[in-house]
């Protein structure tokens, strides 16, 4: 499952030769980290970290969450949870102990998946869009444009991003945006 194919990008671009795709590739292959620094992860992934906290919860990094695999103690004789004795928020990654007890004899190793199951349309768009830009930058003034004129070059600063990033791309990706708190 891949935020953009290489396919898709050429029809946003309407491009139907076989010219540019060493280098068009290149183009699609960086859209995902881009995307993902704003949203989170798109593509499915396995995830394994240390947590630890005392307390209702403890809190994963990577979000938003698919499923968790394993909940195991990173120290011997570390208090050990079965994946059915927690509950995970999806979207935020907060865990919680089903009883209702805090967490305590951590820390604990976390194996999950972090991703969305699948690409939702919205955060495609906003990939052929990003490549769309990338690729018209690249083009410069003196060489033909491909992918249509328009006024793609209107865009802020995103932080790590610099104007890499056109307003209309980030409109898109806004109703998926990281909760706050969340790097």
């Amino acid at each position: 499952m891949a935020l953009l194919t290489l396919d898709e990008a050429k029809a946003q671009l309407n491009i139907t030769t076989v010219t540019h795709d060493v280098e068009l590739q290149a183009y699609v292959d960086s859209v995902t980290a881009m995307v993902e620094w704003y949203v989170g992860p798109v593509e499915n992934r396995a995830v394994s970290e240390t947590v630890s906290g005392r307390g209702p919860t403890l809190c994963l990094t990577h979000v938003p969450v698919v499923s968790l695999t394993s909940f195991t103690p990173v120290l011997t004789g570390g208090a050990a949870l079965a994946v059915s004795d927690v509950t995970v928020d999806l979207p935020t990654g907060v865990v919680r102990r089903l009883n209702g007890a805090a967490f305590c004899g951590g820390p604990w190793t976390a194996a999950y998946t972090a991703g969305r199951g699948s690409v939702p349309p919205t955060l495609n768009l906003a990939g052929r869009m990003m490549v769309q830009h990338l690729w018209r930058t690249q083009q410069g003034p003196g060489r033909p444009g491909l992918g249509g004129a328009d006024d793609f070059d209107v865009t802020q600063p995103v932080p790590g991003f610099g104007y890499a990033v056109p307003n209309r791309v980030l409109q898109l990706l806004q109703p998926y945006r990281l909760p706050p708190g969340v790097a």
